[in-house]
């Protein structure tokens, strides 16, 4: 007997189905289909936790809409974006449709894991990942992927409230790259295509499709990553160990990612692709929750870092506030080194 699945959001199957159907693997959390033109995901938060990590699941709405937060392929060592997790980020530029399913219990009388379909998705083309620290199979931390889906356009995502990302058991504080440099390095190849012409062709998997983020606004946090890349090579010139760090409080989802700490001199920065007042507030509100979890508080400073020079009010706003200004000019950055 032939078998088929029909991929509507909502539908319980598994994996042999899926392969029958669709041509793939059954064993790896991600598994192409080249002859089918598709990339099947397999979430499996229980999985996370049982290593030690908690990063798969429905992260919270952001300003362009939902987010689901998926960690890559490889049980042991730092996961390259590459291979497995490489098909994700060429799946646009190959015209090649995502779909994701959660873990829903076991097939009764077997150890095969039953599969819900949650919908069709597109990696985030503004921040395609994230990366994490976290144990690997062998309990050894290690750089992980944490990819970002949105629901392609036109998909009704079919998850619940359980597939909400799980609480932290304990609050830690790992060391990590900078956290925008490392998205915006990301070989993600974005079509260049028309609205109309994704719309006729059904081609989902391209920038276009992720309504919610405007273009503008991609430039604009490509803008912050590249402001960061610049400033953490500006500290290596001068000499200065730069990083960043992954915070995760007990008791909630996710993790908070501060954008750059110069442990050289001992300051905190959180980087902003315009230089406006509300983008300086929110760096300031930023700035305040993230000191408070930083080893070694004692003296730690903060500052914001700018493309280019704020309004004098602006400027006052911070000094009241104690916060450190730098911002960049055309020949390096004004107000660094701090005083």
């Amino acid at each position: 007997m032939t078998t088929t699945v029909d991929l509507v959001p909502g539908v319980i199957t598994t994996r042999d189905a899926i392969a029958a159907t669709f041509g793939c693997g059954t064993f790896q959390g991600i598994e192409p289909a080249d002859d089918a033109r598709k990339v099947f995901v397999y979430s499996d938060p229980s999985a996370g936790e049982e290593y030690g990590y908690t990063f798969d699941g429905r992260a919270e709405d952001d300003e362009y809409g939902p987010l689901y937060l998926y960690t890559g392929a490889g049980a042991n060592g730092p996961q390259k974006p590459s291979g497995r997790n490489g098909s994700l980020l060429t799946a646009a530029e190959k015209g090649r449709e995502i779909h994701l399913f959660v873990a829903h219990g076991k097939v009764p009388g077997s150890g095969a894991m039953r599969q819900r379909y949650i919908g069709q998705m597109v990696v985030d083309p503004v921040t395609p990942y994230e990366v994490r620290r976290a144990p690997g199979k062998d309990q050894v931390m290690r750089d992980v992927l944490v990819f970002r889906f949105r629901p392609a356009e036109g998909t009704t995502p079919a998850w619940t409230e359980a597939d909400r990302l799980p609480a932290a058991p304990e609050s830690d504080v790992e060391i990590t790259e900078p956290g925008p440099a490392a998205a915006i390095a990301a070989p993600v190849t974005l079509p260049q295509q028309t609205g109309a012409k994704v719309k006729k062709t059904e081609q989902h998997g391209t920038a276009e499709t992720v309504a919610d983020i405007p273009a503008g606004q991609r430039k604009i946090l490509r803008r912050e990553g590249e402001l960061v890349t610049a400033f953490v090579a500006h500290l290596a010139a001068a000499g200065h160990d730069s990083h960043s760090f992954q915070i995760t409080i007990k008791g909630e989802p996710g993790a908070l990612t501060p954008d750059l700490y110069d442990a050289t001199d001992h300051v905190l920065f959180e980087a902003k692709g315009q230089t406006t007042r509300s983008n300086v507030r929110m760096a300031i509100g930023q700035l305040a929750d993230y000191r408070r979890h930083v080893p070694n508080r004692d003296g730690l400073r903060v500052a914001v870092l700018l493309p280019s020079e704020p309004t004098a009010d602006v400027q006052d706003l911070l000094a009241e506030e104690g916060v450190r200004l730098v911002y960049q000019t055309s020949d390096g950055f004004a107000g660094w080194p701090l005083a």
